[in-house]
C-alpha cells in the first residue's frame, strides 16, 4: 500500500499545477516588489530599506530569511526517519535565537550601519579588518547560497517531475534569475517583502498540514507517534528515544555536540541574518524583531514535529527513503497523501518560494559586503559616492547570481549537507568570536580580529575537507559512498567528525585572545568607550543610518 501511494504520488502529482501555483507566487511578489521599490535608491535604502520596517515586520522577514528549504523539508524528513534525534535539529535552530537576542541583536544594531564589518572595524584598523570580515561573510553566504541552489535542483525531481540533469539545471537557472530580479529591482525593501510573504505562506502551509494530520488521529499527538512507531518496524520504539542517529558510538555523540555548537552559535554570526537588524529604526525594534522571530520560528518547528511523525505514520519511512528526494520528500508526500495534487502543488510552490526568498536575502548580503566593505571602504578608502556604491552593489548582485547558478548546477545531485554545516561552522568559528570580542572586550586588537577570522575560517574549511562528509563515508548496507566524492574507493579523510565546530569554534575564540595579548599595537580606550556607549544606548545610530 505504501509503495502504491508513493508511485501514485509521482504519477498523479500534477507538475503543471505545481508550476502554475509557483508562477502566481512570483507574479504577486513581483508586483509587490515593484510597488514598494519605486524611486531612486540611496545606499541606505538599497542595503537596509531605509531602516523603515517595524519590529513585527522585520521579525516576520527574519523568520522568512531563516526558515530555508532545509528547515521545512530537511527537518521534517529527519524527524520522519530519525525521530527524536531529528527533532534535535529544530531545538538547536530555535535555541540559537536566544544567543542572538541576548548578545547580538540590539548591540549590533546600535553600533553598525550596513554590514557586520561596520561593527568589527569600528575601533580597529579599517582596511585589514574589513577585508577579513568581508572574506568570512562571502564564504558563509556562498556555501549557504550553494546549498539552496543545489537544493532547488534536488527538489524538482519530485515536485515538478523533472528528472533529467538538463531540466534541473534550467530550474536552478530560473531560480537564480528570479532572485537577481528581486534584488536588482527591490533592494532590501523588496527582498524584505518577499520574505514576509513567503514566511506567512510557509507557516500557514505547515499549520494546515499539522491540523490535518492531528485531525486524522483525534487531535492526539501520542496517537500520531504510536502509528509512526508501528510503521517503522526496523527501529520501533527507538524512534521516540534519543540515540537513533547520534548515540550509537562515542564518535557520533561527539559529532552531535559539535553540530549543536555550530547550530546554536552559528546563527548569531550568519551575515544575512545580522544584516536584518539594520532594517529597523531603533534598538527597541531590533529586540522586538528577534522576539517575533523566536515565536514564529518556534511555532514552525513545533509544526515540523507533527509533520515529521505524521509522514512516518501515513507515508512510511521506507516510501520516503525510496522517493527521488529521499528524506526531503517527507513533507511533499505527506501533503499528497492528505490533500492530493492540489495540496501537493501548494506545498511545492511554498518550497520553491522558500528557496527563492532565502537566496534573495543571501544575495543582497553578498552584494552589500562587496560594494560597501570591499569597494567603498577598502579599494576607494571611503571616498566612493553613494550612487557609485549602489551601482557596484547591483553589479555584485549580478555576479553573485551567476556564480550561484553555476555552482548550484555543478553541485546538483551531490551531498549538500556539508555546505550548510560549513556555513554555520564558519559563522560560529570566525564571525561570532570576533563580534563578541569587539563588543565586550576592551583589549581586543586588530591582530586578534585577523587571527580569529582567518583562523576560524581556515580551520573550519580544512577540517571539512578532510572529514567524512568529503570522502570515506560509506553506507554499511549498500556499500555506496555517502560523501561528497561519490567514488567509495576515494578516502583521504583523517578528521573523524562530520562537523568541525567542536574544534574550530574554540580555536576561533582562542586565536582572537592570543592575537590580542601578543599584539604590540595597543587598543584605543577612547574608541572602545565610544563603541560601548553607542552599543548600549544607541547614541549616534540615527546619524550613522542616515549617512
Amino acid at each position: 500500500m505504501r509503495a502504491l501511494t508513493l508511485a501514485t504520488a509521482q504519477q498523479v502529482g500534477n507538475p503543471m499545477l505545481n508550476i502554475g501555483i509557483f508562477v502566481i507566487f512570483v507574479l504577486v511578489t513581483m508586483v509587490v516588489v515593484i510597488r514598494v521599490s519605486s524611486g531612486k535608491k540611496t545606499a541606505g535604502e538599497y542595503y537596509t530599506g531605509g531602516a523603515a520596517f517595524s519590529g513585527r515586520q522585520n521579525g516576520v522577514a527574519i523568520a522568512g530569511d531563516y526558515l530555508s528549504a532545509a528547515s521545512f523539508l530537511g527537518i521534517a524528513g529527519a524527524i520522519a526517519t530519525a525521530g527524536y534525534d531529528g527533532f534535535l535539529y529544530s531545538i538547536g535552530f530555535l535555541v540559537a535565537w536566544l544567543v542572538a537576542l541576548l548578545l547580538v541583536a540590539e548591540l549590533l544594531r546600535n553600533t553598525g550601519r550596513f554590514t557586520m564589518a561596520d561593527v568589527l572595524s569600528f575601533r580597529l584598523r579599517q582596511r585589514p579588518v574589513r577585508l577579513a570580515a568581508a572574506t568570512s561573510t562571502l564564504a558563509v553566504s556562498f556555501f549557504y547560497l550553494l546549498a539552496q541552489m543545489a537544493g532547488a535542483g534536488g527538489l524538482v525531481s519530485l515536485l515538478l517531475g523533472v528528472s533529467s540533469w538538463a531540466g534541473q539545471a534550467i530550474v536552478i537557472a530560473v531560480v537564480g534569475a528570479l532572485m537577481m530580479v528581486y534584488v536588482l529591482i527591490g533592494g532590501m525593501k523588496g527582498t524584505t517583502w518577499v520574505q514576509i510573504i513567503k514566511a506567512c505562506l510557509l507557516i500557514a502551509g505547515a499549520a494546515v498540514i499539522t491540523v490535518w494530520v492531528l485531525g486524522r488521529f483525534g487531535f492526539n499527538l501520542s496517537n500520531v507517534m504510536q502509528r509512526a512507531v508501528e510503521e517503522s518496524p526496523k527501529v520501533g520504539e527507538k524512534l521516540l528515544n534519543p540515540g537513533l542517529k547520534y548515540g550509537k558510538t562515542t564518535t557520533t555523540k561527539i559529532d552531535f555536540i559539535s553540530l549543536s555548537m555550530a547550530l546554536v552559535l552559528g546563527t548569531a554570526g550568519l551575515p544575512h541574518v545580522l544584516m536584518r537588524f539594520y532594517t529597523v529604526p531603533t534598538s527597541k525594534e531590533a529586540r522586538k524583531s528577534v522576539e517575533w522571530a523566536i515565536w514564529l520560528i518556534g511555532l514552525f518547528y513545533l509544526f515540523t514535529l507533527v509533520i515529521g511523525f505524521g509522514a512516518a505514520a501515513l507515508v512510511g519511512p521506507d516510501a520516503i527513503k525510496a522517493a527521488p528526494g529521499k528524506e526531503n520528500s517527507a513533507a511533499p508526500l505527506l501533503a499528497y497523501h492528505l490533500g492530493g495534487s492540489v495540496l501537493l502543488g501548494v506545498i511545492a510552490a511554498i518550497a520553491f518560494a522558500t528557496i527563492l526568498a532565502v537566496v534573495a536575502g543571501l544575495t543582497i548580503t553578498t552584494s552589500a559586503t562587496f560594494a560597501h566593505d570591499i569597494y567603498t571602504m577598502v579599494i576607494k578608502e571611503g571616498k566612493a559616492s553613494p550612487e557609485q556604491e549602489v551601482k557596484v552593489a547591483r553589479y555584485a548582485a549580478l555576479g553573485g547570481g551567476v556564480v550561484a547558478i553555476v555552482g548550484g548546477i555543478l553541485a546538483n545531485g551531490q551531498n549538500i549537507a556539508f555546505l550548510v554545516a560549513l556555513a554555520f561552522a564558519v559563522a560560529a568559528s570566525a564571525n561570532l568570536p570576533t563580534i563578541l570580542y569587539s563588543l565586550f572586550w576592551s583589549r581586543f586588537t586588530t591582530r586578534g580580529a585577523l587571527w580569529s577570522i582567518y583562523g576560524g575560517l581556515g580551520s573550519a574549511l580544512l577540517l571539512i575537507i578532510f572529514s567524512p562528509v568529503m570522502s570515506g563515508k560509506v553506507d554499511p548496507v549498500t556499500g555506496k559512498s555517502l560523501s561528497m566524492i561519490a567514488n567509495s574507493a576515494v578516502d583521504f579523510h583523517w578528521f573523524p567528525l562530520d562537523n568541525p565546530g567542536i574544534v574550530s569554534i574554540p580555536l576561533g575564540f582562542l586565536l582572537g585572545w592570543l592575537g590580542s595579548i601578543t599584539d604590540s599595537e595597543k587598543p584605543d580606550p577612547e574608541k572602545y568607550a565610544e563603541m560601548e556607549v553607542r552599543s548600549l544606548s544607541g547614541h549616534g545610530t540615527a546619524e550613522a543610518v542616515q549617512h
